[in-house]
C-alpha cells in the first residue's frame, strides 16, 4: 500500500503545511491577547512584550497566501486595542504603533489602517496615542506602498496642520496629493490657502495663478482670484508697514495719515488695492483697507 503523501508528492502537502503555518501565526497572537488582557486589568505590562512575536515580515513570509486574512485580524486587534483603552481613558498606547505597523506589513495596501491608524496614532491623549511622529511615518509607508492613492496625502497634510501647525510641510503634501490621479480640485486651493498662512506668499501665488488659468468651473476661478487678490493687498500693507516703521524712528513722531509719508518722500502716492480703493492709516497706527475696499483679507487666515 502506497501513502497517500508518497502518492502526491510534496506539492499535494503544501496547502496542508500552509494551513499549518496559519494557523500556528494565529496561536501566536494569544501572547499579544494575554498583554493587552493584562494592561484592561490594570496591569500596564511593557511595551516590549509585544516584541517577541515574528514581525509583520516575517508572518506574511511565513502565511502561505494568507497574509490579507491576517492583515485583516491584527487591524481588528488594533482597533479594539484602541477602543478598550480610550474606554479606560487611558493615556497608554504603547502597543498601538505595533500593532499597525504589523498590519501594513503583511497587508501594504490596507488602506484602512493607515487611514484611521493615523488618527488614532496623531490624536491627543486621552483620544488617541498623541504621536503624530509615529502617525506620519505610517502614512509615509503608506504612500510608499500606494504612491497613487491621493488621500494619504490628504491625511498626511492635515496632520502637519492640525497637530503639528507645520504649514510648510502641510502645504506640500496637499500640492503632492492634488498631482496624484483622481485627486479632487481642492486639494490644490487647499495647498495654496495653507502656503499663504504659513508665510510662504509667493507659493501660494503660484498656486493660485495656476488654479485661476486652469481652474475646472467658474466659481473656483472666482476663489482663484479673490485669493490673489488679497496676497496682493496683503503684500501692500506689509509694504507700508514698513515704511510707516522706518518714519516713526526718522522722524521721531507718528505720522497722522499716508499722506505724511508722500510729504517727507517716502511714498509718490496713496497706492491702491486690487479693489481700486486707496489704502489708509488705521488708529494702532498700521496701515490698513479703505472702508469701501472689496478685498477679503480674511481669505488668508
Amino acid at each position: 500500500m502506497i501513502l497517500p503523501w508518497v502518492e502526491t508528492g510534496w506539492k499535494g502537502l503544501t496547502r496542508p503545511i500552509c494551513l499549518l503555518v496559519v494557523v500556528s501565526a494565529l496561536l501566536s497572537l494569544i501572547p499579544l491577547q494575554r498583554s493587552i488582557d493584562q494592561q484592561r486589568e490594570g496591569d500596564e505590562g511593557r511595551p516590549e512584550e509585544i516584541l517577541f512575536f515574528p514581525s509583520g515580515v516575517t508572518l506574511r513570509r511565513w502565511s502561505g497566501g494568507y497574509s490579507g486574512l491576517l492583515a485583516a485580524i491584527y487591524w481588528t486587534r488594533a482597533v479594539q486595542y484602541y477602543g478598550r483603552r480610550r474606554l479606560e481613558h487611558s493615556r497608554d498606547f504603547a502597543l498601538l504603533g505595533t500593532l499597525l505597523s504589523v498590519t501594513t506589513d503583511l497587508d501594504p495596501h490596507l488602506l484602512i489602517a493607515y487611514r484611521f491608524g493615523s488618527l488614532f496614532l496623531a490624536g491627543k491623549t486621552p483620544e488617541g496615542a498623541g504621536r503624530p511622529d509615529e502617525a506620519i511615518h505610517l502614512l509615509q509607508r503608506g504612500i510608499v506602498a500606494n504612491p497613487d492613492y491621493w488621500r494619504l496625502w490628504e491625511d498626511l497634510g492635515f496632520i502637519y496642520y492640525w497637530d503639528l501647525k507645520d504649514y510648510a510641510h502641510a502645504a506640500e503634501a496637499f500640492r503632492l496629493g492634488s498631482e496624484r490621479p483622481g485627486a479632487l480640485p481642492w486639494m490644490r486651493a487647499l495647498a495654496a490657502s495653507v502656503a499663504a498662512r504659513g508665510g510662504a506668499i509667493q507659493t501660494s501665488r503660484l498656486l493660485w495663478s495656476e488654479i485661476a488659468r486652469t481652474g475646472d468651473n467658474e466659481s473656483m476661478r472666482h476663489s482663484a482670484e479673490s485669493h490673489l487678490a488679497a496676497l496682493d493687498a496683503q503684500e501692500v500693507l506689509n509694504k507700508l508697514d514698513g515704511l510707516l516703521a522706518i518714519y516713526r524712528q526718522r522722524e521721531g513722531r507718528e505720522p497722522r495719515s499716508l499722506r505724511d509719508l508722500i510729504a517727507r518722500g517716502y511714498l509718490r502716492d496713496i497706492p491702491l488695492d486690487p479693489s481700486g480703493e486707496p489704502f489708509t492709516l488705521g488708529p494702532n497706527g498700521r496701515a490698513r483697507l479703505g472702508l469701501k475696499s472689496k478685498v477679503d483679507l480674511g481669505l488668508l487666515q
